[in-house]
């Protein structure tokens, strides 16, 4: 589970920022806590804020760290199709401009019974890693050892077996992650991280190629399992009860280089009878088509203990359905190997419909230029008070007491200056 994501000089962001999924002191909603070894770690957390306060960019910089980690062997020096790809920096600023961008997490391993929190992170720059560093920490102990430190004049493997050292140092380059390649060498320290990120799902429904593209994905084994074809339908029939079928059809592809199509129909009853009629899949609502992009990352994560973070998951969905589909994280009877979701989101009424702890809510807001990210369990006000419990979470934010509103300025279109 991720307990910490941190980053600085990333697109709006200039300073480190910290997404904290560890719990706090608060006493509201205990049964959300899950306790790992020594951590107590929270399943969920939205995030607020106005259009361009900086929400996407902490999914953007989360989905920019797993692509390094996942891909960065395949970068090479004059590859134009796996080519380096310097993460945007801080760009209103001479000195950020010109500076590394650092990513780091904190987190555990599903099923792991010695408890080990493990730490992980790099800084990159035009010319490629600048640092990268890994540690762990034992249930008991009280500070990380270190795995391995390098820098772009050496490496040290306190951590890592002796074996595996020599080999390393020959595969490494100025812009491969040194986790990237011990996950490919087998080197099981360094493995943990990589499968750490291949958990990672990411969905950006805000972006309108991406959404399209999703709607597009097909959940596995659909075309040849009648169970996984059955547990499709029982996921529509709970938001959805007309859709009572689904019709699956694979287009084999003419040339032998072409992918086979797979074709949908969603049966629903004629009305008084027992007959089925099927409509083409696409036909159906955008909130429809978008609950069945998000199902293969919903059954993944659940099953296997992973992360999904959706941009903009209330778009074209009812609010309880929204929070329908949040129960499925908080609820440990429907989540037991502890997987986890982070979403933004600018309906209000989740703040006051007691869903949520206050350290699971966040919010972004724009200073002088520069994103920013808090908590409302570490919000104080200009008095220095915190937020109580009992307060109305969305009247305040409406109100601007917490911050991270849009400023409205009246204005005319048909007018000038």
């Amino acid at each position: 589970m991720l307990l910490q994501f941190v980053f600085s000089n990333y697109k709006s962001f200039k300073g480190e920022t910290i997404l904290d999924l560890t719990a706090t002191k608060e006493s509201e909603l205990s049964f959300h806590i899950r306790e790992i070894g020594s951590e107590k770690i929270l399943p969920a957390a939205v995030i607020y804020g106005a259009n361009a306060a900086g929400k996407t960019n902490i999914q953007s910089a989360l989905a920019y760290m797993q692509e390094m980690v996942l891909s960065s062997l395949n970068y090479g020096e004059d590859s134009k199709k796996d080519r380096y790809r310097r993460p945007t920096p801080f760009l209103f600023d001479k000195e950020s401009e010109n500076a590394p961008s650092s990513f780091e997490v904190y987190f555990t391993v599903p099923g792991d019974e010695k408890g080990v929190t493990y730490n992980y992170g790099f800084s990159c720059d035009n010319d490629g890693i600048a640092e990268e560093w890994m540690n762990s920490k034992a249930r008991t102990a009280r500070k990380f050892k270190s795995v391995f430190y390098r820098n772009r004049k050496d490496v040290e493997f306190d951590g890592i077996p002796a074996n595996n050292r020599e080999n390393l140092r020959i595969g490494l380059s100025e812009r491969t992650l040194l986790v990237s390649l011990g996950a490919r060498l087998n080197v099981e320290k360094l493995k943990i991280v990589f499968m750490f990120f291949n958990s990672v799902e990411i969905a950006d429904f805000g972006e309108p190629l991406l959404n399209f593209m999703l709607s597009q994905n097909i959940p596995p084994h659909i075309t040849d399992d009648e169970e996984v074809k059955r547990n499709v339908v029982k996921y529509f029939s709970s938001f959805d009860e007309s859709i009572v079928d689904l019709r699956v059809e694979v287009i084999k592809a003419e040339g032998d280089e072409d992918e086979d199509l797979v074709s949908i129909d969603a049966g629903h009853r004629m009305l008084g009878t027992e007959t089925i009629k099927y409509i083409p899949l696409k036909v159906e609502s955008a909130g429809t088509l978008k609950m069945f992009a998000l199902y293969p990352f919903v059954q993944d994560v659940l099953k296997n203990g992973g992360l999904l973070f959706v941009d903009e998951l209330n778009a074209r969905l009812h609010p309880l359905l929204v929070r329908t589909f949040v129960q499925l994280f908080l609820n440990p009877e429907n989540n037991p190997q502890g997987a986890q979701l982070i979403f933004t989101a600018h309906d209000s009424w989740l703040l006051s419909s007691g869903v949520f702890r206050r350290d699971e809510l966040w919010f972004t807001e724009k200073k002088d230029g520069c994103s920013q990210l808090y908590s409302l369990a570490e919000f104080v006000d200009e008095k220095g008070k915190g937020v109580r419990n009992d307060e109305n979470y969305e009247k305040n934010y409406l109100l601007g007491k917490y911050g991270s509103i849009p400023i409205m300025k009246p204005f005319d279109v048909f007018k000038g200056d």
